[in-house]
């Protein structure tokens, strides 16, 4: 019994430690950015930004409506390459071309948000923070790395807004050996300012982030009102069942 209440217990610190493992640094909370002009931002943001690489074909561009762009909108704002507006966001990148030229195949970004949810946070807080983690690095093919995902193959497509970025590393002494000297991740040195304020590409990224979260469950809005809804039924109906077994039982001996 004992011998089980141990396994049970490193296989539940497991994926914890499995995801810490993956970067150097902790993830941040992502700010809650739901309403319509954040989504419809941010639906602008992926489709600049992230849909040359990546597809989403489990989402359709006329879905868009349920965020308040009409068909118009869609039309002259996010379709760019002839498709029409009952397309899914498929994109012409072959896999084997994305293969050879970035190591790895750009993978689909329906439901990402929801894919990387893990016990150190929700997928929208890693997304937030691997967006915001990118740095300059000579030595990686792309010449872009990622502290959130070391040796990264994405280089960072929005480097223009957020500016070019060095890693700022500092050494301390080896907490398990006094005698040795490691290298300590200290935050980031600004090499080439980008066309957005820190601030600002926080909130961009932010909209991104929710856009994605929202791409990744399109009715969890209406899932979430008609939760009330029941809720306040099962109450009432609680209620009443309560009083009409009080009221049967009563007069039963």
């Amino acid at each position: 019994m004992n011998f089980l209440k141990r396994l049970i217990a490193v296989l539940a610190v497991l994926p914890g430690l499995a995801f810490a493992s993956e970067g150097g640094i902790p993830l941040d909370k992502a700010p809650e950015r739901n309403s319509v002009t954040s989504l419809q931002n941010g639906a602008k943001l992926f489709v600049n930004y992230c849909l040359n690489c990546h597809s989403a074909t489990a989402m359709r561009y006329n879905r868009l409506k349920d965020i308040g762009l009409t068909d118009d909108q869609i039309k002259n704002n996010l379709l760019f390459s002839g498709e029409k507006v009952g397309d899914v966001m498929a994109i012409a990148l072959r896999p084997a071309d994305a293969k050879i030229w970035f190591g790895a195949i750009p993978p689909d970004l329906s439901v990402i948000a929801r894919a990387k949810a893990s016990p150190a946070g929700t997928g929208s807080d890693y997304l937030y923070t691997y967006l915001r983690s990118f740095y300059k690095d000579d030595t990686r093919p792309t010449g872009w790395n990622n502290m959130v995902l070391p040796n990264v193959a994405m280089p960072h497509a929005m480097w223009q807004l957020q500016g070019v970025r060095t890693l700022k590393m500092v050494q301390e002494k080896d907490p398990h050996d006094q005698t040795k000297m490691i290298n300590k991740f200290a935050g980031y040195e600004m090499v080439k300012p980008g066309s957005m304020s820190v601030n600002d590409f926080d909130i961009a990224t932010a909209d991104l982030v929710g856009y994605l979260g929202w791409m990744a469950e399109p009715a969890q809005g209406t899932r979430k009102r008609l939760g009330v809804w029941v809720l306040l039924f099962l109450s009432i109906f609680s209620l009443l069942c309560w009083r009409l077994s009080a009221s049967y039982w009563k007069n039963v001996k």
